[in-house]
């Protein structure tokens, strides 16, 4: 058996009854063939020592280099190496329960239920859990591997590094080293790194119960003593391990190629392997795509034949056994919709015809009929982009704003590129709020931030570089009246280009566009049924491939589709279940995305089929709403006893390894993994409900900011309910969430859900004496969805008696709380008056903290007034908070240095700018350093919705209702009582006023659409001009890592305010729970200097002006 892996080579030769005679472990230094023909030559020499002539009775390669091994060797079988660790283990350990083969650039694990594997866990995109991850930092440390892992047993104290890639890892260790830790300590914490990568990030696991009783531990990266007894430590199991991990794949391929040995088979010498080493290659290009492969074809003396460098095997084949392929309708969809638009020049096309270009990207993979017939029956011509490919994806990569943004948003850049050589007078690429309701119980039918707003980041983005205009109209698919409106006002919008189109003529485009989309999906649908319903019939093997819309870009998905219909599968897509269900009673989330609705009800579809039908999802490195809808997708399978496939993508093109997980998949089948389950009973677990006989239950709540989550236990006890603050967010919370929760939801996410879980396990609670409240916002944001991520947390922990409540003021809509209810009008103005004043409060606070007299003070200070206006408060007094405001304005002035200083604006996501743990104290870390920390008021995150409601009837995606008509009296009366309040401070020089929604709606609205209203939305846009307008020229935006919603309104808006505003110096900080500190602030200390070098000259500017006209 030989295992030709990415790093190492292995050989094991056996006996037909498994007893190992021989086995080699080399380096593969990138050439396998090599390798593979000197440890082959070991055996020979090793055997010719004793005098002994082996005859080899069968031989199996696995692992990377498997079909290029078999057909350069002449060996007679190959086998996945999945399969093949499953029958090493088996043949040690028959009750094995769970298998984890660590290499050196991946990770497979597999769990085991009678005698079958349930479930397969790939991680080949990823090396931070792997061997090389080790080796790299060891050589980076001075030592080998081996040396490096016998430090490790030496370690006092673990150093904790996170479970963050390599490249951000290296700032953690960094900073471990300034802190004076050992090179024994950091071995032994990659160790730990290794080991909970594997097991929170991968497989998610919440307990370990799953694992069995039974764990076999395999690969090289377990030649690492450490890395093997952190497992034990950290899952409290015993492993099974034998005296040579590394080669149990190829021990599984000795004995696979015994078993299929026939009796009697003839037996090769084993000179005979090796006897014509002779090869040759060939180098052409393949035709048969646009993808126009370099391919090289090996010709080897032993007759075999390999190719590489081809992305498919549709035309150069490594497949030795011909069958035939499966149905795959996910191709199929993508000539369909590319078949929409019939070339560059239509038949009927006339001179001066206007030509709209449409980038096939994104959101327009969903809403590309409707479009194209609208465009046509208002006479223009569509030109739709080419396909997708690498090198039109590259040239836009220079334009794309954010790093770790999703690759279908990096690949529209290149597509808006290419459609400017193609002569079209305007490229369109609307910004589309709503899409139309096909899963009829799903709560709403938003598009994700990121295929909403994406227009507006290429507007600004690709400004400069761009020779045609980029048309980016707001758009909603929800109502068909107000959907013709829309498009009256883009067409009326567009006279200068377009010419003048009359109503009728837009009526009938947009009643024609409605019925060719609805045509189309419904053809989508129909096949897939079709399809589906053949393949049940036949009981032949039938896999639900799901993702967004545009997964089907062959680009993006990198073939995934062919590459399961050439193992003889049939491939069906999501449009399986068009007309399907999301299941609210049995899930967990509010289903408001539209992609994310029609993926939910393909797996409730996949859960309900017979057991030939498998599922999986294609899901995008970076996509937020995945983070929350795959556990989702999981435990929907799994309560069918079925197992759930996710395939990540990105822009690394990474074929073998995507093949190996499709075909570990394939061979798993065959062995008994499809077999359906019994369902899991654990997974069918409701959270409670707050009923009325809640009503006395304590409302736990997470802790928000230091300057608002005081008053919030007061405000709960002015509606009738006991409520209480969670302590204020610390590492234990970042590091419970990342074990609760899973580990790529945004950083608040797992800070929240942190938060509430170490309380409850505390032992402090009694469980029926309590509840856990936390807002929600029914947004684009996922934020809509922490509520779910609680829920299955308490759900996984065994509290699911335990019931939460959704504060808002239209909570009921999202979550069922019949015991539950504020009454607003009586909590309207005592609220509204404490969140003026807490504003207020921190505004002081922060401006005196920076020039105190003594230190202390402000802090002080702030806590005491904060104590004053909780017990106004309490006692429905909040009206005595004018006179407590005006004392507080008095004592603060007194305690604060008469002095002008730097300023640094902070603003971001609203987590991140208002907790202190969350954002690393940035606040308390600047104002200890002369500057003054300048953050923007609460009370402008809820005023904004006006404004929004505004820009939203404006745009026709809403209609007028009672609340548009009353937004200009509930202002007024607001207002009043701001100004009312902010007159008390006059006397605190550095107060900075809450700001106007209007206001900062203008300030926002040349930067971006006012529509974009997911996560703080324009908001951020309207405080850098504010900002910039103010004189505060550097401005940190916060956001968490992977903010779907900062993707757009804040990184993809840069170029646009820089242009505005170029003296405005914008930092843009990820947060989470991998973020070095050490790098964090050495970011802010450039920001520190600036901010202090443009105040100097601030400062030499206007004694130059007062000179000036001294003189005069």
């Amino acid at each position: 058996g030989i295992d030709s892996g990415a790093t190492t080579t292995k050989l094991v030769v056996a006996t037909a009854d498994g007893r190992i005679v021989f086995r080699d472990y080399r380096p593969s230094g990138g050439r396998a063939l090599d390798a593979v023909r000197a440890a082959l030559r070991a055996f020979a020499d090793e055997a010719g020592a004793l005098g002994i002539e082996p005859r080899i009775a069968a031989s199996c390669t696995t692992g990377y280099g498997e079909d290029l091994v078999r057909r350069a060797f002449g060996m007679e079988y190959g086998m996945v190496e999945t399969i093949a660790h499953y029958e090493a283990a088996v043949f040690f350990e028959p009750r094995v329960s769970f298998i984890l083969d660590i290499g050196g650039q991946d990770m497979k694990a597999a769990f085991v239920e009678n005698g079958t594997i349930s479930r397969l866990e790939i991680n080949e995109a990823c090396s931070s859990g792997c061997g090389s991850f080790i080796e790299t930092f060891a050589k980076g440390l001075g030592h080998d591997a081996p040396s490096f892992a016998k430090l490790a047993c030496d370690a006092k104290a673990p150093c904790d590094l996170g479970t963050r890639c390599t490249v951000f890892m290296n700032s953690r260790v960094k900073q471990a080293q300034r802190e004076g830790a050992s090179v024994a300590d950091i071995s032994a914490g990659i160790g730990y790194s290794v080991v909970r990568n594997c097991l929170y990030k991968v497989l998610k696991l919440k307990d370990f119960r799953p694992l069995g009783d039974y764990v076999m531990v395999q690969g090289g990266t377990f030649r690492n003593p450490s890395v093997c007894r952190a497992f034990e430590l950290e899952t409290g199991k015993e492993v099974i391990i034998t005296d040579s991990p590394e080669l149990m794949g190829a021990f599984g391929a000795a004995l696979h190629a015994a078993r299929r040995c026939s009796k009697g088979a003839e037996a090769r010498p084993l000179s005979a392997l090796l006897e014509d080493d002779r090869s040759s290659q060939k180098r052409m290009t393949c035709r048969g795509c646009y993808n126009q492969c370099e391919v090289t074809a090996f010709s080897f003396g032993s007759g075999g034949r390999y190719y590489s460098g081809n992305k498919c095997e549709r035309v150069f084949s490594n497949r030795g056994d011909k069958h035939e392929d499966g149905v795959n309708l996910s191709e199929w969809k993508y000539e369909q919709l590319r078949g929409l638009v019939k070339g560059t020049e239509a038949p009927d096309a006339k001179p001066g015809r206007p030509r709209v270009g449409i980038p096939l990207a994104l959101g327009m993979y969903e809403d590309l009929p409707f479009w194209v017939a609208f465009f046509e029956a208002i006479g223009c011509q569509v030109v739709l982009s080419e396909e997708s490919t690498i090198e039109q994806t590259e040239r836009g990569a220079h334009t794309v704003m954010s790093d770790n943004v999703c690759y279908p948003a990096k690949v529209v850049h290149g597509h808006v590129l290419a459609l400017q050589q193609r002569g079209v007078h305007r490229i369109f690429f609307p910004f589309v709020v709503y899409e139309e309701k096909g899963i009829q119980d799903s709560d709403n039918t938003y598009n994700c931030p990121i295929v909403s707003g994406y227009g507006e980041v290429i507007r600004s983005a690709m400004h400069e570089g761009l020779r045609v205009a980029v048309d980016s109209p707001t758009i909603s698919f929800k109502d068909d009246a107000l959907l013709q409106r829309q498009c009256e006002m883009y067409v009326g919008a567009s006279e200068e280009w377009l010419g003048k189109r009359g109503r009728k003529t837009i009526s009938e485009a947009v009643a024609s566009g409605l019925r060719a989309r609805r045509a189309f999906n419904e053809r989508l649908h129909h096949r897939n049924v079709e399809v589906a319903e053949r393949a049940l019939a036949d009981g032949r093997p039938l896999i639900v491939l799901a993702g967004r819309p545009y997964h089907a870009d062959p680009l993006i998905q990198h073939r995934i589709s062919r590459i399961v219909s050439s193992f003889g599968v049939d491939v069906v897509t999501e449009d399986v279940a068009r007309h399907g269900s999301v299941g609210h009673t049995v899930t967990r989330s509010v289903h408001q995305w539209a992609y994310t609705n029609r993926i939910v009800a393909a797996a409730q579809w996949a859960a309900g089929a017979g057991e030939n039908v498998h599922y999986v999802q294609i899901t995008s490195f970076g996509c937020g709403p995945d983070a929350f809808l795959i556990d989702e997708i999981i435990e929907v399978l799994k309560r069918a006893g079925k197992s759930a496939t996710m395939l990540k993508v990105d822009d690394v093109s990474n074929v073998g390894s995507l093949r190996l997980r499709i075909r570990s998949l394939v061979e798993s089948l065959k062995l008994g993994a499809g077999r359906r389950q019994a369902g899991d009973e654990a997974v069918r677990c409701h959270n409670a409900i707050f009923e009325a006989k809640d009503q006395g239950r304590t409302i736990l709540m997470p802790w928000f900011g230091d300057a608002y989550s005081p008053y919030l236990p007061t405000v709960f006890g002015l509606a009738g309910y006991r409520a209480e603050n969670l302590p204020p967010t610390s590492q234990a919370s970042a590091d419970q969430g990342l074990v609760s929760t899973n580990n790529e939801v945004c950083y608040p996410a797992t800070l929240v859900v942190g938060d509430v879980m170490r309380a409850i396990g505390s032992g402090k609670y009694r469980r029926e004496e309590v509840a856990v409240g936390i807002t929600q916002t029914g947004g684009q944001c996922r934020a809509t969805n922490y509520m779910s991520l609680i829920k299955r947390a308490l759900a996984d922990a065994g509290y699911a008696d335990i019931p939460l409540i959704s504060v808002n003021s239209g909570a009921g809509a999202l979550h069922e709380q019949p015991g539950f209810a504020l009454k607003w009008k009586r909590l309207l103005l005592p609220v509204l008056r404490t969140l003026v004043y807490a504003d207020a409060l921190s505004t002081m606070h922060l401006a005196t903290k920076p020039r105190e007299r003594q230190q202390g003070d402000a802090d002080r200070l702030f806590g005491d007034f904060t104590e004053a206006g909780i017990s106004l408060l309490g006692r429905s007094r909040t009206k005595e908070m004018h006179a407590l405001l005006r004392k507080a304005a008095r004592a603060f002035r007194q305690s604060a240095k008469n002095v002008t200083l730097p300023r640094v604006g902070i603003v971001g996501e609203i987590f991140a700018k208002y907790n202190r743990f969350a954002n690393h104290g940035i606040v308390d870390w600047f104002a200890s350093r002369g500057v003054e920390p300048v953050v923007p008021a609460l009370a402008e995150f809820f005023f904004e919705a006006f404004a929004s409601k505004r820009a939203r009837v404006q745009a026709k995606i809403e209609k007028k209702d009672w609340y548009y008509y009353a937004i200009p009296a509930i202002e007024s009366a607001l207002l009043s009582i701001i100004r009312g309040m902010e007159r008390e401070v006059k006397e605190f020089p550095w107060y900075r006023p809450i700001g106007r929604s209007q206001r900062e709606s203008r300030y926002a609205a040349p930067i971006i659409n006012l529509n974009a209203q997911f996560g703080e939305g324009w908001l951020i846009a309207g405080s850098f001009a504010r900002f910039a307008e103010e004189g505060v020229y550097d401005v940190v935006c916060l956001q968490p890592f992977g903010c779907i919603a900062n993707h757009v309104v804040a990184k993809g808006i840069e170029k646009r305010v820089r242009e505005l505003y170029p003296a405005l110096s914008l930092l843009f900080l990820d947060l989470d729970s991998g973020v070095s500190e050490a790098n964090f602030f050495n970011r802010l200390h450039f920001v520190k200097e600036n901010a202090e070098l443009n105040f100097r000259k601030n400062v030499v500017d206007f004694v130059s002006w007062v000179g000036s006209n001294v003189r005069k």
